[in-house]
């Protein structure tokens, strides 16, 4: 699977996000080693620490499924954020990936203008590193 094929993944999963307080739909498309795919959407609540991001969604997903080796994942929110710059994993989903793939690459942009990020280069020092 290419980089724009992921990204469109996570753009297409992107619909499905229930962001009604923030209104900001994210989607994620995480690549196994195996190359299955496994998608998430962020879901909000009322209640803010139950919602849940995208990327971890789509990480817990695969856990159940029995995936422990990944080597991609795209997110995508809006095209840009205001201050115009592209999606990228909070800090929480950044923890939660690297305990199964601190080399995992970060795929982001739109499909026209994609960049691409090592985890390590996002989160130098990662707890349990």
């Amino acid at each position: 699977m290419t980089d724009r094929e992921l990204l469109l993944a996570a753009q297409e999963v992107r619909k499905n996000a229930y962001a009604p307080y923030s209104d900001f739909a994210v989607g994620a498309a995480l690549l196994c080693e195996d190359g299955r795919v496994f998608t998430g959407c962020n879901v909000e609540n009322h209640s803010y620490p139950a919602g849940c991001c995208a990327e971890r969604v789509a990480l817990f997903s695969a856990v159940a499924a029995g995936v422990r080796r990944f080597k991609a994942i795209a997110v995508t929110g809006w095209q840009r954020d205001v201050a115009g710059r592209p999606c990228m994993p909070c800090g929480i989903c950044r923890q939660a990936l690297s305990e199964f793939s601190y080399d995992l690459r970060v795929i982001t942009g739109t499909p026209d203008d994609i960049l691409t990020h090592n985890l390590q280069e996002l989160l130098p020092f990662a707890f349990g590193m």
